[in-house]
């Protein structure tokens, strides 16, 4: 018998695997183990919409006639380990090989390679069959200082997979429409009602209960994410016919009373391997040549480049910096993350919106992660190993290799500048720009030192003229350090104290 070992993100029917004819001398084998539910705190709804995406998969596999081991979180004789119950495997049948497909972790690219001294038998490991680059194109890449930017490595790709080119040029004139999609959302077009599943989860949640697994956040008694491809090619074809038309222009927009917005949520599915990302990208160009009458290229660029540009983008730097990422802490920031991540108790109406969704949902947008729970967090100088643990913890898309280079790269600069050029940080004004946040807050988006002042104003300013040294002659700061420069003394000494007040006592 050889063991076939399949991960909780690796759930692709599509691989060859499950194309070849022979299947009786296999036996996959999937688990819930305590190691992956233990090593950060999870979520509940995340550990949830694994385990109901991967119970799925294994009766998929049962029904096609595939022999199927599952371990669940409260089997008595699940060990809670991978090497340790496919040890218990060995006692149960008689194993010539162990194939498994390579983890997109580090961690447990590093725990898999040890089975090859640790087992009797061959152990051999495959590629997922998922991403537009395999590892070997990845360490390729990452040789070449210019794919570091992103937008070299975007047209990489565009130009390899024709994507979105037509004779060998981008389809509406340019490779990028960013600077299409930053409109502010104000109830210009109607935002057709979220796609949502009632997942009865019922059997998870009375396990997870039994075996006293920690989690934090909203619980839930049934699962909206998807559990099956066919519930998640419903969430993209839904996306797609409803959404598409207007998610690039309002890409970035974040408002109190929308949780998705033109989003299409399909992050979770596509990071557990429901879905790969050549077909959502090839339907999305599919649905747009199809219907050019009414969707511009604007909406379709913006999206296909968060996929082929962004998540394989990110993949790349996760394979070539690790370890370097994982421990790096440019700025040497050492506060603890401010309580309101896990309570999501704040006066400030955007961090405490943005903390609340994200704790009822295991959800939010990129520009709510990025550029007001990001910005927070770092202007708070707070640690980025606790940046780094709750955001691989709090969102049901989270798995290190997307979520290590976000934080610890694009949303801290704890890497010193590896994934961008410059901290995005901003004080209130990018943040009333893009919502509606600022209207309904008790703070005064206009002021900087006064008790009711916006936060984001002075801790701004702070952060500024804190890490002067590392970027005032950075060509894209240039600007605001020379509004810095400019500043009243005093005035400036009012924004440092009523900063260092604000990072001292954590909370607004």
């Amino acid at each position: 018998m050889i063991l076939r070992l399949i991960l909780g993100d690796q759930l692709n029917m599509a691989h060859s695997w499950f194309k070849e004819e022979e299947q009786w001398n296999y036996l996959y084998v999937m688990m819930e183990v305590q190691s992956e539910t233990n090593y950060v705190l999870h979520h509940h709804q995340k550990i949830v919409a694994f385990f109901a995406a991967m119970r799925n998969f294994a009766e998929t596999l049962k029904s096609n006639g595939c022999q199927v081991v599952y371990f669940k979180i409260n089997d008595e004789v699940n060990q809670h380990s991978f090497e340790k119950n496919i040890q218990y495997l060995q006692t149960q049948f008689t194993v010539t090989a162990l194939h498994y497909q390579l983890p997109d972790e580090y961690r447990l690219y590093q725990d898999f390679k040890r089975f090859k001294s640790v087992f009797p038998f061959k152990v051999q490991g495959f590629e997922t069959e998922h991403f537009y680059c395999n590892l070997s194109e990845i360490a390729d890449l990452g040789a070449e200082k210019k794919y570091y930017l992103l937008e070299n490595f975007y047209r990489h790709l565009r130009k390899k997979h024709h994507i979105l080119v037509e004779n060998d040029k981008p389809v509406g004139g340019k490779w990028n429409f960013d600077a299409d999609n930053r409109n502010k959302w104000k109830n210009q077009v109607a935002i057709p009602k979220a796609i949502q599943f009632d997942n009865d989860v019922s059997d998870i949640l009375q396990d997870l209960k039994t075996k006293g697994i920690a989690t934090f956040g909203t619980q839930v008694q049934s699962s909206q994410y998807p559990q099956s491809r066919a519930q998640a090619l419903e969430q993209l074809n839904y996306f797609l016919d409803h959404l598409l038309p207007h998610f690039g222009t309002y890409q970035d927009a974040m408002h109190t009373h929308e949780l998705l917005l033109f989003h299409s949520n399909l992050s979770f599915a596509m990071n557990v391997k429901m879905l790969s990302p050549a077909e959502v990208v090839q339907a999305t160009e599919h649905h747009y040549y199809k219907h050019r009458d009414v969707i511009t290229t604007a909406q379709v660029e913006g999206f296909i480049r968060q996929i082929s540009g962004w998540r394989e983008y990110v993949r790349m730097v996760y394979w070539n910096t690790y370890p370097k990422m994982k421990s790096s802490n440019f700025l040497e920031n050492k506060q603890p993350l401010p309580t309101v991540f896990w309570t999501g108790d704040s006066k400030m109406k955007c961090v405490a919106t943005c903390v609340q969704n994200s704790l009822n949902n295991a959800y939010a947008h990129h520009i709510q992660r990025l550029m007001v729970l990001g910005n927070y967090a770092l202007l708070m100088e707070s640690h980025p190993d606790e940046v780094d643990s709750w955001y691989l913890g709090v969102y049901v898309d989270a798995i290190e290799w997307v979520q290590l280079p976000n934080t610890r790269g694009m949303s801290q600069f704890a890497d010193g500048g590896i994934v961008a050029t410059k901290p995005y940080v901003s004080s209130s004004n990018y943040i009333d720009k893009m919502s509606n946040y600022c209207s309904e807050c008790f703070y005064d988006k206009k002021t900087k030192t006064a008790e009711n002042s916006c936060p984001f104003n002075s801790l701004y300013w702070h952060f500024l003229d804190r890490n002067s040294a590392h970027f005032q002659n950075n060509p894209r700061m240039k600007m605001m350090y020379a509004l810095l420069h400019k500043m009243d003394p005093e005035e400036r000494n009012k924004i440092n104290l009523r900063a260092k007040f604000l990072i001292k006592t954590r909370d607004c």
